[in-house]
């Protein structure tokens, strides 16, 4: 049987600094990938001062997805940095959209399978929320329709990563604890890949070379929240 993945992030970088191992070996095995970005992250770091921040970033995203394998990207166009729940309502129902155009191309038997973000935001940004409960509405709601979705994996940060809550820009919740943890990937063959991956975000540089520094090999380990 055919199988399918939609990861559904907020910025352009959420699945490069996130669970792009993952996303690497799951194409590598023939998993059909799919993307989208609520936001082109125009309210990112701009080292370069460029004046089409989001047309650069969104570039960038696009580079990342091929090194992927991703099959299609989708862009939503919402502003980054404002998503708010009135927007959440739109949102949902578009990536429901999506679904149903991805299931529709199909020409065969297909299982389909949904990634986003912790709801907790990880980071605490809102952005990061909305994404998660939007590709959470769309599980729900086109699995009770009968559309064959298997499951929806929620990338998060452990425990032993983020021990306690930070402050330091939005509040952090601390990580999960091993026993939210549902499932752990160690995607640490194609380290290589995933630094390429992080990289192709140029403009978000200072960010992404300090994550591959801090995270060292354990940037290709991704823990997971699995409902189905």
């Amino acid at each position: 049987m055919k199988q399918l993945l939609l990861g559904i992030f907020a910025h352009p970088d959420d699945e490069a600094f996130g669970p792009s191992g993952t996303l690497v070996l799951e194409t590598r095995n023939g998993t059909e990938l799919h993307l989208a970005t609520l936001t082109c992250g125009e309210a990112g770091q701009n080292p370069d001062n460029v004046e089409n921040l989001g047309d650069v970033r969104l570039g960038e995203w696009q580079a990342a997805a091929q090194l992927m394998g991703a099959a299609t990207t989708h862009h939503l166009g919402y502003r980054d940095g404002t998503l708010s729940n009135t927007s959440l309502v739109e949102i949902q129902d578009r990536i429901v959209a999506i679904i149903r155009d991805i299931a529709a191309c199909q020409t065969e038997q297909f299982a389909l399978e949904l990634m986003t973000l912790d709801d907790n935001g990880i980071t605490g940004h809102i952005d990061h929320t909305v994404a998660s409960r939007a590709a959470t509405y769309a599980f729900h709601r086109l699995k009770n329709e009968g559309l064959p979705l298997t499951r929806i994996r929620y990338i998060c940060a452990p425990r032993e990563q983020f021990p306690t809550p930070t402050t330091d820009w939005l509040f952090m919740p601390a990580g999960r604890e091993p026993t939210e943890i549902d499932e752990i990937v160690d995607a640490r063959e194609v380290l290589d890949t995933i630094h390429d991956i992080v990289r192709c975000h140029h403009s978000q540089r200072q960010d992404g070379e300090a994550h591959v520094a801090r995270m060292g090999d354990a940037i290709a380990v991704n823990h997971f929240i699995v409902r189905s």
